[in-house]
């Protein structure tokens, strides 16, 4: 069997993933590739194959924390698939592109369903992946289909039952699938009301939440019955640092790193801290959102 080149595609070696993570933080990946194309893509993942070398996908790593010993094997970034494109009441959107892109995209061709994602910071492929959601809307409420390309090689289309979302939750989470390009179903609505909706919910996003620091968003699934941020206010764990790693004074749900010192072993800290004082004073398991992937140091 020929040698797998992958000479030609963009490829890093023990690059610090703190320089592409949200939070500035995260230890190296052993590999790091930037794939043009889906040629590219598709190389990639069979030469990992026939070298039994681990894949691993992240998009914007807005909602993700990487862990300070970082990711063996192949890191895969997919920023340069980012074409967005309309047909009739549908948007069609690249993995790589982001999912703030690709609303304000829907809302210059007067298409209405995706207001709620304006500020989201995530990448389509992530959205997908995590079933994102804001202001009472997720993905799955305006989700047609997508492309995936599967471990064995072939891309095939999921349609919404394909994908099991569910809160926060999605297949793609377990079959190792790589979203590729996402569409969605829309509906025509008027410019100037979708767009108004969209800043009204930015506007809400910036005095709410601290987007002034680095962080990985929205730390926690909302606990039924509870609201997370007023839990960890009344546990007395607003403004409370573990190392860098500080609990939002602004929004009690995100941890941010004020001072551009935390690293993901302080951020892991104080989220096992704040579970645990959550889980003491008030009974209530809370289970993180942010995505957590990579080893100790």
């Amino acid at each position: 069997m020929s040698k797998i080149d992958i000479s030609q595609i963009k490829i890093l070696e023990n690059e610090p993933l703190s320089n592409y993570t949200f939070t500035e933080t995260g230890g190296p990946a052993d590999l790091l590739a930037f794939p043009q194309n889906r040629g590219e893509l598709i190389t990639l993942t069979e030469y990992c194959e026939t070298e039994n070398i681990p894949v691993t996908v992240i998009g914007n790593a807005s909602n993700l924390i990487i862990k300070d010993g970082g990711i063996t094997g192949m890191v895969i970034i997919l920023r340069q698939f980012e074409e967005i494109s309309v047909n009739g009441n549908q948007v069609t959107a690249e993995a790589g592109a982001t999912i703030i892109e690709t609303t304000k995209v829907a809302s210059k061709h007067s298409l209405s369903g995706l207001e709620f994602a304006a500020g989201i910071p995530g990448s389509v492929g992530g959205a997908v992946f995590m079933n994102a959601g804001a202001y009472g809307g997720e993905v799955s409420e305006c989700f047609a289909s997508a492309e995936v390309l599967m471990p064995n090689g072939k891309i095939e289309t999921f349609n919404k039952e394909d994908m099991n979302f569910s809160y926060r939750m999605s297949s793609i989470q377990s079959n190792d699938g790589i979203v590729i390009s996402a569409t969605f179903d829309l509906q025509p609505g008027d410019h100037e009301v979708i767009q108004a909706k969209m800043d009204e919910l930015n506007e809400l996003r910036s005095s709410k939440q601290p987007l002034e620091y680095p962080s990985c968003g929205s730390v926690f699934k909302r606990p039924k019955g509870h609201f997370t941020g007023p839990l960890i206010i009344e546990a007395g764990l607003q403004g409370h640092f573990v190392g860098g790693a500080q609990v939002s004074t602004k929004h009690a749900g995100f941890i941010v790193n004020k001072n551009h010192t935390a690293t993901a072993t302080d951020y892991l800290e104080l989220i096992k801290l704040i579970q645990k004082t959550i889980k003491e004073k008030f009974g209530v398991e809370l289970e993180t959102e942010v995505r957590i992937i990579g080893k100790d140091k």
